[in-house]
């Protein structure tokens, strides 16, 4: 008998991570647990979910409680790939729309983020899960621009976060495998727009069961996750909070770099930059006047798709569950913690 998988989700440039706590039903058990194998059979279920609960108990198969709620905190660090940049400013006396700026260069990239979420679930099938994510966390950007000039950009920010996911999960021999997908819309503070997450979970485990109570285990398992966000962003920020104090406190070395590099450029190339709001925003950074509103549009993408995942699960018993995931290899990293209930329906 083995019962009890995690799967988890995640998001984002502002983003951070939502998840959903799988059993898979199993006759394949040991000697000593099979008088409870037996009982399930003379289990008389008269819940509405799971859909063919009552066949599957019959057959011996052990099965989740169908209906749950689950309670994460994620905090997740990444790199990010900025392409695309366009730049306006709103002042009191101007008003210059998104133009390209293409001339400006980024280093790395990175977001830190954590949130807590709470997400609903039930078993529709013996085998088949769906579930909501209702959550609110936090998020801190870094955007490190080296050309012209060097200059770094950071953004502390909220997000809220909702979204619906589709699970799938079976036992091959004593392996369980889960496959996991799910779709989040994640809206920050300061964007006009929320922001989309696709999440797809693919993860293989084994439960171990405790040898005088069946119904408590500890599941063990490895995985991968790839995340794919939406990839455009627009949203408006004041100056002050666009920039760190070390960017304010250098601002007249940064106004003397920008003017070095613009003196050497083309007519042709002055040109380009003229038609674009960094001279103003220029301006507006020398006369340390933080009010002024930088609009902004970038198009943004995690710079590692997949990662790997290790996670642990203590099962209590059929209502209560404990677990740990990280992702420990690959370009992203991130830890979850979660409790969930289980419940009939």
């Amino acid at each position: 008998m083995r019962n009890q998988i995690l799967v988890l989700s995640i998001l984002s440039l502002f983003f951070y991570n939502n998840q959903v706590q799988a059993q898979y039903a199993s006759t394949k058990i040991k000697t000593k647990h099979q008088r409870y194998t037996d009982s399930l059979k003379q289990v008389e279920y008269k819940y509405l979910f799971p859909f063919l609960g009552q066949g599957a108990y019959t057959k011996g198969f052990d099965i989740p409680y169908p209906a749950g709620a689950m309670a994460n905190y994620m905090w997740i660090d990444q790199r990010l790939i900025i392409d695309n940049l366009q730049l306006g400013l709103k002042t009191d006396n101007l008003d210059i729309p998104l133009t390209p700026v293409d001339f400006i260069e980024f280093g790395e990239n990175t977001n830190t983020s954590y949130t807590f979420n709470v997400r609903p679930d039930i078993w529709v099938l013996p085998f088949l899960n769906v579930y909501g994510i209702f959550g609110y966390g936090k998020s801190h950007t870094e955007v490190n621009l080296v050309a012209p000039i060097e200059l770094k950009s950071v953004v502390d920010q909220g997000i809220s976060t909702v979204g619906v996911g589709i699970l799938g999960a079976a036992g091959i021999g004593p392996i369980w495998v889960s496959v996991d997908a799910n779709w989040t819309w994640n809206k920050p503070d300061l964007l006009d727009e929320p922001v989309s997450v696709n999440v797809l979970g693919l993860r293989f485990g084994n439960t171990f069961v405790f040898k005088n109570k069946p119904e408590s285990n500890i599941a063990l398992w490895t995985g991968g996750m790839r995340i794919v966000m939406g990839a455009e962003t627009r949203g408006e920020i004041k100056l002050i909070d666009a920039l760190p104090t070390e960017t304010w406190d250098r601002r007249d070395q940064i106004v003397e770099e920008y003017n070095i590099w613009y003196d050497e450029l083309t007519p042709a190339k002055k040109a380009l930059v003229d038609n674009t709001a960094i001279p103003e925003i220029i301006d507006r950074l020398e006369a340390a006047d933080g009010d002024s509103i930088i609009r902004y549009g970038i198009d943004k993408r995690a710079k590692e798709e997949w990662n790997v995942l290790f996670g642990i699960q203590y099962q209590y018993n059929k209502h209560w569950m404990l677990r740990s995931e990280a992702g420990l290899i690959g370009d992203r990293k991130s830890f979850l913690l979660s409790l969930n209930y289980r419940f009939l329906l």
